[in-house]
């Protein structure tokens, strides 16, 4: 038989497009099972009476039954007894033409356990559109229950975060202006008290100054939580950190709360920043009086301690060894063992909703391990509860040296002409004034334009300067001058900490910085101390 050759290209090339097609079909149903079987969902086939034809991984994941196990059964055997009914009318109402029905029901896991399932089921029709089987998808509800509450929960504490991370620049701003106004408050106070010899006036000034001091203490607590990594570790005395803390919570406990404070016998010092020591007082002491609503007994104490490799429930663990240690308990409502579990965890909390933030605990948590301590908790519901701190013993404290203590005079200047620049007028006098009685000629200005215009016309010696100003910052104002006058030694100003400045990159870390609110013999110093890292000095 004859066949055109022209012909013949025609049949392969319809051949080759036939089994191009059929590999791309036969591809196409690979990756659709592909999909089905990898399916988080349970995808199952079933005949018209119910006889399982299909079952993904899904399915095996959902009802604990492999396909081995299911394919050739009825899908009735998952079903919850009191379920059978409606799984027989839904098989009926997809046979008789129905599509999609959606609808929850029970049924049942392999190991007995009931299961909450949302269902959708549509028919599988053959090319005539007759109905041959059913196809079944499931979910579990619980799981997405779960899932969606994990969203929830993610997205709440996503904006918690935001809100936190916003009340710390609040609280960073209101801190740099409060600094300004307690520095302004504490000289004064200071001037008033050298110019009077009435004792009663003396005593009522060293009173505002007291609280002076605690305002200031305050403001630098408001500041612990913001300042990250702009910690100041010291050598401190616990006992003196209760006594401050103590005067704080009388404040704010309630008089329906007895507060004991038990000191150690002999000063106990750790290596730690102040304020951080002062907050897990505070969050600790807040804690347990949220404890005892209808009042009861508070007790904070400093000891030592040892540890040896047998302790349990240390958070995080600590080497055998000497420890100081903090324990803050209360009389109150005690603690739930499950809850305790995860008290320590951020954002973790017992409180209604918008009554508590989660972190209080997390951050007293941080802190401790920060300063390389351990915390543990002991509680009974019903009882009390005591939160036990333990932190590195210093065993030799730096002590102040007895010459500082002994000190004839703060440094006075020879005339040198220090420029002052601070955008706070009251501010700015009290320095100028400070300056003027040590023997310094001061010039005064606001703003770094005008500070500019002072040195074209004067010169200075030393820049003491605020660090945040409208118009021109410190750091550009030092550069500027820096250009005039190679050398120039400069002191900047601020009520954020130098640490955070530092954070932050207005300010190098080692920066010659003075920190608001100052007394004036602190100011002298610095001053001092500046002018010394240069020879050159105005006659």
């Amino acid at each position: 038989m004859y066949v055109d050759p022209t012909d013949q290209q025609r049949f392969d090339v319809v051949d080759a497009r036939e089994r191009a097609a059929r590999e791309l079909a036969e591809s196409h149903r690979a990756t659709l099972a592909a999909v089905v079987e990898h399916s988080d969902d349970a995808i199952i086939g079933t005949t018209l009476d119910g006889t399982v034809t299909a079952w993904n991984g899904g399915a095996e994941r959902l009802f604990g039954y492999t396909a081995a196990e299911m394919i050739g059964h009825p899908a009735s055997m998952l079903a919850d007894p009191a379920d059978l009914d409606e799984q027989a009318d839904v098989l009926a109402r997809i046979a008789g033409g129905e599509r999609n029905l959606q609808y929850e029901a029970r049924r049942v896991h392999k190991d007995g356990s009931p299961l909450e399932i949302s269902v959708s089921v549509a028919p599988i029709q053959d090319r005539d559109h007759t109905v041959i089987g059913i196809s079944v998808v499931a979910r579990d509800i619980a799981a997405a229950k779960e899932a969606a509450e994990r969203r929830r929960l993610v997205e709440e504490r996503t904006h918690q975060a935001q809100r936190m991370e916003s009340l710390g620049n609040l609280a960073g701003g209101v801190a740099h202006d409060f600094n300004n106004i307690l520095a302004i408050i504490v000289n004064y106070t200071d001037f008033a008290a050298d110019q009077t010899r009435d004792p009663a006036v003396r005593a009522d000034l060293e009173h505002v100054r007291i609280a002076a001091d605690r305002a200031i203490s305050l403001t630098h607590q408001l500041l612990v939580f913001t300042r990250g990594d702009t910690i100041q570790p010291q050598d401190i005395d616990l006992n003196a950190a209760i006594d401050e803390v103590r005067a704080m919570l009388h404040r704010t406990i309630g008089e329906d709360i007895d507060l004991r404070t038990v000191p150690a016998p002999a000063p106990l010092t750790v290596h730690a920043d102040a304020g951080q020591i002062q907050q897990i007082l505070l969050n600790l002491s807040l804690n347990a009086r949220d404890a005892m609503p209808e009042g009861g007994t508070l007790v904070i104490e400093a000891n030592r301690a040892s540890l040896d490799e047998n302790q349990i429930d240390m958070h995080p663990a600590l080497p055998p060894g000497s420890y100081a240690r903090l324990l803050v308990s209360d009389t109150g409502q005690g603690i739930d063992p499950a809850v305790a579990a995860h008290i320590f965890e951020p954002f973790f909390t017992t409180k209604p909703r918008g009554q508590g933030t989660g972190l209080g605990l997390a951050t007293v948590y941080g802190i401790v391990a920060e300063a390389g301590g351990s915390i543990n908790v002991y509680s009974e519901p019903g009882v009390g509860t005591t939160f036990r701190v333990y932190l590195p013993l210093v065993e030799s404290p730096r002590d102040v040296p007895v010459a500082r203590a002994v000190e004839a005079a703060v440094p006075r200047g020879h005339e040198e002409t220090v420029l002052v620049v601070e955008d706070e007028p009251a501010l700015g006098r009290i320095i100028a004034r400070i300056l003027a009685r040590a023997d310094y000629r001061v010039l005064s200005a606001t703003s770094g334009a005008q500070a500019l215009e002072l040195d074209a016309e004067h010169g200075c010696d030393l820049l003491l300067t605020d660090v945040i100003m409208p118009g021109m910052s410190g750091p550009r104002l030092a550069e500027l001058l820096a250009e005039r006058h190679a050398g120039l030694p400069v002191l900047f100003m601020s009520g954020y900490s130098n640490g955070l400045l530092g954070s932050t990159h207005v300010l190098d870390p080692d920066i010659a910085f003075i920190e608001k609110p100052f007394t004036a013999d602190d100011l002298l110093r610095r001053v001092d101390a500046a002018l010394s890292t240069t020879t050159s000095r105005s006659p």
